[in-house]
């Protein structure tokens, strides 16, 4: 049952020597159908999720308000997001979304199946410098190809909220129309990290992935500076045989 592996996946990426949350950061999310997702609530713990602390929410009052040009940021504009939210709720009774659903919501109506949002300490110790960009720069080595792809989506910071869901659903039609697909990975600066894959499953590998992409960049800048495949062989990795039986085998676990 999706709601056992969202809470798996929550579990999993809560896990205190893991650095990828502490508190109550972070939110999983997953599709159920073209007009309803599960999400976690706001304030809810991930390493302590339970059932209760997924968040069945319809799509339409969510996407109404991102494509309402009289919404904005701030003030009575944080009380439309928080109203919107509430709204999208199937179960009216059920917790509070968290405000990043808007967020959940724009990445699973643009094809993504399951998404992730943690807060890494290897990641955000890159993503809150001047070198973020170096995260989208390249690929540092094979297996980064195999599980996140060979690109990946650096979005400037914005304050989580409407700002946020709406810079981060133009930023994924640019990269689907310049690319063919959505990115496995968004890097948030100053903020975190999106996982985006066709189940729970995916998201852990990519999460799992993106932590340690992020932990040999900081140490290739630590001994001087990374060193990027190059194209040619970043293409040629993602079009072998034998990485796409890989990529097979993880899925089937």
């Amino acid at each position: 049952m999706i709601a056992d592996e969202l809470l798996a996946l929550a579990h999993a990426v809560g896990e205190p020597r893991r650095e990828l949350v502490i508190l109550a950061e972070g939110n999983v999310s997953a599709r159920l159908d073209d007009e309803r997702m599960l999400v976690k609530a706001t304030g809810s713990s991930m390493v302590a999720a339970t059932r209760d602390d997924l968040v069945e929410c319809r799509f339409a009052p969510i996407l109404e308000l991102l494509d309402d040009p009289r919404a904005f940021e701030g003030g009575e504009g944080d009380a439309r997001v928080a109203e919107a939210l509430l709204a999208s709720r199937v179960d009216q009774a059920a917790k509070r979304p968290s405000v990043e659903a808007l967020l959940h919501a724009v990445v699973l109506t643009s094809g993504a199946a399951a998404a992730c949002h943690t807060h890494p300490v290897s990641a955000n110790g890159i993503l809150c410098s001047d070198r973020a960009p170096l995260l989208t720069a390249g690929a540092l080595f094979p297996d980064q190809i195999v599980v996140l792809g060979t690109r990946t989506l650096l979005v400037p910071y914005v304050d989580p909220g409407l700002g946020l869901g709406r810079l981060m659903r133009h930023e994924l039609r640019v990269f689907a129309d310049r690319h063919g697909a959505l990115p496995k990975l968004v890097w948030l600066q100053n903020h975190g990290m999106f996982a985006i894959g066709a189940d729970p499953a995916e998201c852990l590998r990519i999460t799992e992935m993106a932590d340690k992409v992020a932990r040999i960049l900081a140490g290739a800048l630590a001994a001087g500076a990374p060193t990027f495949l190059p194209d040619s062989v970043v293409d040629r990795i993602d079009g072998r045989e034998d990485e796409d039986v890989r990529r097979a085998a993880l899925a089937a676990r």
